[in-house]
């Protein structure tokens, strides 16, 4: 049996927060049916099951025609490096110029509606990034103009105090309308 212990947090904020058992409160529980081993299932008892699958299968082709439209337009987020950074600092400082960037833009357009579907709730475990790299500061200043000349949301993180530029980060844009920025780009290795 599954046994709920309450929360211990070592704040003083845990007193504030509501008991585990408030928060299971809501939950339904629900039956499950369970066939024993090697028991086979009546045709009628199967018969729901089937049912369930086909509408399960329909739904699949219909999600799966949509996804092929969509698959070219895709929701995703480019973040380029500097190469020359990457080589002369730890791997974790040149990583968090990354984030910072990406996190940045993404808060500098949160009430855009490709950032909204980029973070909602059904997309985040399936969010889309590209890292790619380029050699130096100028090539990176260079694709800022580009980026800032077409009107593509992006953020470019300049690192403080030492007035760095470090890093792009696009705000979430179908990749149809951004990739042809990064073509010439590498990965990020």
């Amino acid at each position: 049996m599954l046994t709920l212990l309450p929360l211990r947090l070592p704040s003083p904020a845990a007193a504030t927060l509501p008991s585990a058992t408030f928060l299971l409160a809501g939950l339904a529980r629900v039956p499950v049916r369970r066939t024993p081993p090697g028991a086979k299932m009546s045709a009628a008892a199967s018969a729901p099951d089937a049912a369930a699958s086909a509408a399960t299968a329909a739904a699949t082709a219909n999600a799966g025609e949509e996804g092929a439209k969509e698959a070219g337009d895709v929701l995703v987020q480019y973040v380029v490096l500097r190469r020359d950074l990457a080589d002369a600092w730890p791997l974790g400082s040149v990583v968090a110029q990354g984030c910072h960037a990406a996190v940045a833009a993404v808060w500098a357009h949160r009430d855009h509606p490709d950032t909204a579907a980029y973070c909602g709730p059904d997309n985040l475990d399936r969010m889309h990034k590209v890292t790619l790299e380029v050699k130096g500061e100028t090539q990176l200043k260079n694709l800022a103009e580009k980026l800032e000349a077409a009107g593509v949301r992006h953020k470019l993180w300049i690192e403080q105090p030492e007035n760095i530029p470090t890093c792009i980060a696009t705000a979430p844009c179908p990749k149809s309308q951004v990739s042809s920025f990064f073509k010439k780009l590498k990965l990020c290795k």
